[in-house]
């Protein structure tokens, strides 16, 4: 057996063991519901990017939710009806937008690629279903030193989140 194939095999997974999942704030998902961030390499919160890298973002996300209503249809009391409504979701495309929160200033941070089709998602996006969004988040090298807040939408064809989450981050020398 290669011995550098088994040094990679061991690194990835030291590399995996020391990641921990990226806490992070819903901060308006309509079209989909976050299971979990995962930022690579990020062994402590909030995670630390390095001026001139590039990080992986990892999103897990299902598609659509439903709508619980409760509704008093006979306008009596002891007669309340419950209604699911599911807010399926059918979108052809996706497209990320990704801001820097500057002392509550949106500053935008481009991404290589902002479509979510091709960030690890089959278009279209069917409702009710798991998606795994991958994308890189590169730190240029003119980036101030700061703590900040990132704000990562994705979004579906009408332009409704899929969605929306925060994370802190800190760019470091």
């Amino acid at each position: 057996m290669d011995y550098r194939v088994l040094g990679v095999v061991l690194l990835s997974f030291l590399a995996y063991t020391n990641a921990e999942q990226v806490k992070f704030v819903d901060c308006g998902s309509v079209q989909g519901k976050v299971a979990e961030v995962d930022i690579q390499p990020c062994p402590s919160q909030p995670c630390q990017l390095h001026k001139g890298q590039s990080y992986s973002v990892n999103v897990t996300f299902t598609s659509s939710e439903f709508l619980f209503m409760c509704s008093n249809i006979l306008n009596k009391p002891e007669t309340y009806s419950m209604f699911i409504f599911p807010l399926d979701v059918e979108s052809k495309t996706s497209a990320a937008v990704v801001h820097g929160m500057v002392a509550g200033i949106p500053v935008p941070f481009p991404i290589p690629q902002p479509d979510g089709c091709k960030s690890g998602i089959q278009c279209p996006i069917e409702p009710q279903k798991l998606y795994s969004y991958i994308n890189q988040l590169p730190v240029k090298a003119e980036y101030p030193a700061i703590k900040l807040v990132v704000e990562w939408e994705l979004r579906d064809d009408s332009s409704k989140d899929l969605f929306c989450i925060k994370f802190p981050v800190q760019i470091v020398n």
